[in-house]
């Protein structure tokens, strides 16, 4: 139990960090364009129900590896916060405006940073892996870039813009 609950302060003590870093990054954000969206107390309140979220999240996550259904054990913690905010955000229409307060690319930058210092960390493994999977990689995102320049155009076209 005791073990349990020094996991969950990890958790929470990591995602006050990340919450801290989205606050950072939108204040130098509105430093260098004064025009972007200011952080105001709503702002901190969306912030706060990210975290809360998220926490709700991870406990249903470990509440579900408790059930016999092997769906449930498989899921992710992050479907489990997805699906956490999307019944509360329609639930609740407060959540939404207090989340919409919060600069979008705030909250990227931070995360494409931990995303990326994962990456480095496993870094030894990417060299074993076989020079195909570049090739594969420069395709993909070619495609992905593609594909979402085509749907934006698409999307352009229909609106009339």
């Amino acid at each position: 139990m005791l073990a349990k609950q020094h996991e969950y302060i990890k958790y929470a003590l990591v995602l006050l960090l990340s919450i801290s870093l989205i606050l950072f990054t939108q204040q130098v954000k509105l430093w260098n364009d004064p025009a972007s969206t200011p952080v105001s107390m709503m702002t901190i309140l969306g912030l706060m129900t990210l975290w809360l979220f998220s926490m709700m999240g991870i406990f249903i996550a470990e509440a579900v590896k408790k059930t016999k259904v092997k769906v449930l054990h498989e899921f992710p913690i992050l479907g489990w916060v997805a699906l956490t905010s999307l019944v509360m955000c329609l639930i609740f229409d407060f959540f939404v405006q207090a989340i919409s307060a919060v600069d979008f690319l705030s909250i990227t930058t931070p995360i494409l940073t931990f995303a990326g210092i994962s990456v480095v960390d496993r870094m030894a493994d990417l060299r074993k892996t076989s020079w195909k999977v570049a090739i594969v990689a420069v395709f993909v995102f070619t495609g992905t870039y593609v594909g979402s320049a085509l749907l934006s155009q698409f999307g352009l076209w229909i609106s009339g813009s």
